[in-house]
């Protein structure tokens, strides 16, 4: 029991302190490096923790832990409040509905989906993970994040997936002039290739953003001049899972 108490421990110590190095984490626990080298090696095996990728001697939290919230969330008031609205917006666009929530700065998660019945869609596993720069998702909720904590992500990097990724912080902060205007945030093959994306932030009653709903399409269905439309009724559908949620 007591290398799974430590485990658990180192666990906790990397979700708080990621990205964080063996060295820090010897110091923090008063353990043998090689000790705490196994103990990472061994959760990063299973899955529960992974090398940065930037400096791959610094470790955070995996996949799998991602993973587990979403199980967590189902019996929330966001998770039941967005089950009605996102079925009736797929009804409505007969498009892919995800809802995801922000991972602090480090990333969007998938925490539901609701499929259209396309034979050719989009695909998000529950549990995945995408940058907050790089798609509308994550767009949405820095829209309406206080502006210390765009320019902390901007300070950490912007990554860049593809040309039309917006990886300059001018144009990342011009982008979110506009969403914070239209009121949802468009994605065009700037994370995926292929994959199109509308979404918009679900508020908290002081206007935090809680999780952002989106619809997403191949870039063969996607038509531009309809995207104002499409925005209109995810955002509609974000207001309305506000409102559920706050019994309104």
């Amino acid at each position: 029991m007591k290398s799974v108490t430590r485990s658990l421990r180192v666990l906790e110590a990397v979700a708080q302190h990621q990205p964080v190095t063996v060295g820090e984490l010897t110091k923090l626990f008063g353990l043998p490096k090689s000790t705490v080298q196994r103990t990472l090696v061994t959760l990063a095996e299973a899955g529960w923790l992974r090398a940065n990728r930037k400096d791959t001697t610094r470790w955070e939290i995996g996949a799998r832990v991602l993973a587990v919230r979403p199980a967590a969330l189902q019996g929330s008031s966001l998770f039941a409040a967005a089950r009605e609205p996102m079925v009736r917006l797929r009804d409505a666009m007969n498009e892919t509905i995800h809802l995801s929530v922000p991972d602090a700065l480090q990333c969007m998660v998938v925490v539901d989906r609701v499929d259209c019945d396309h034979a050719v869609r989009t695909f998000h596993t529950i549990g995945d993970t995408s940058p907050l720069h790089a798609t509308a998702v994550g767009r949405a909720i820095l829209a309406h994040l206080p502006k210390r904590d765009v320019d902390d992500l901007i300070t950490a990097g912007l990554e860049r997936f593809s040309d039309t990724t917006p990886a300059e912080a001018d144009e990342l902060r011009t982008e979110l002039d506009r969403i914070r205007t239209d009121g949802y945030a468009v994605n065009r093959n700037q994370y995926r290739p292929g994959v199109c994306a509308v979404a918009a932030a679900v508020l908290d009653e002081d206007g935090t953003p809680l999780a952002a709903v989106a619809v997403s399409m191949p870039e063969a269905r996607y038509d531009g001049e309809r995207a104002p439309e499409w925005g209109r009724l995810v955002a509609d559908t974000a207001a309305e899972i506000s409102r559920r949620r706050l019994g309104a």
